[in-house]
């Protein structure tokens, strides 16, 4: 509606679905996002710095399973796994990036045996280690989580706070 040209890309087929029922009302309309099925980490058929920016909100490690199966699904794989598969995401990230442009991810942090893991913080420095800078981080507040029943019973009964809270890092390609 904004006369942009979009581009999404999904390793989930069942997401792509989803995505083309979400945006329908936009028919015969020369701007209609172009959807890929493809993996963040290998954005190939993307040239190098042809993009304005990147919008990205990656399945948690290990968290809530995002496929039944698809290989190269993040979301199956452990933190230490997840954490270099988000390197390749960064870096891909980074390439298709025009200099002075921005990329945003939105990520949340988990908890394993009753501590916190700050997933989000790890993946910043990916994202910082593959050559962006950081402009803004935004903290976005959850509400009404599917799973806010269950771990909230969980919560008192092994003595932690719920995680209510993603980040929204904000990044730059100097």
């Amino acid at each position: 509606m904004l006369k942009r040209y979009g581009i999404g890309a999904d390793i989930n087929k069942n997401a792509l679905e989803i995505t083309k029922e979400n945006i329908r009302f936009r028919k015969n309309n020369e701007y209609n996002p172009i959807l890929f099925h493809k993996d963040a980490r290998k954005l190939d058929f993307i040239k190098d710095e042809s993009i304005d920016l990147v919008c990205t909100h990656p399945p948690y490690a290990n968290i809530i399973k995002y496929s039944d199966g698809v290989s190269g699904d993040l979301s199956l794989l452990d933190i230490e796994e997840f954490l270099i598969a988000m390197e390749d995401v960064a870096a891909e990230s980074y390439r298709v990036l025009k200099r002075n442009k921005y990329c945003a991810i939105l990520i949340g942090d988990t908890r394993r045996n009753k501590h916190m893991i700050p997933l989000g913080f790890r993946v910043m420095e990916k994202f910082l280690g593959a050559g962006f800078v950081l402009k803004e981080t935004i903290i976005k507040e959850q509400h009404n989580c599917q799973a806010t029943g269950f771990w909230y019973k969980r919560s008192i009964e092994y003595n932690f706070l719920l995680i209510a809270h993603e980040y929204l890092f904000i990044f730059r390609k100097p």
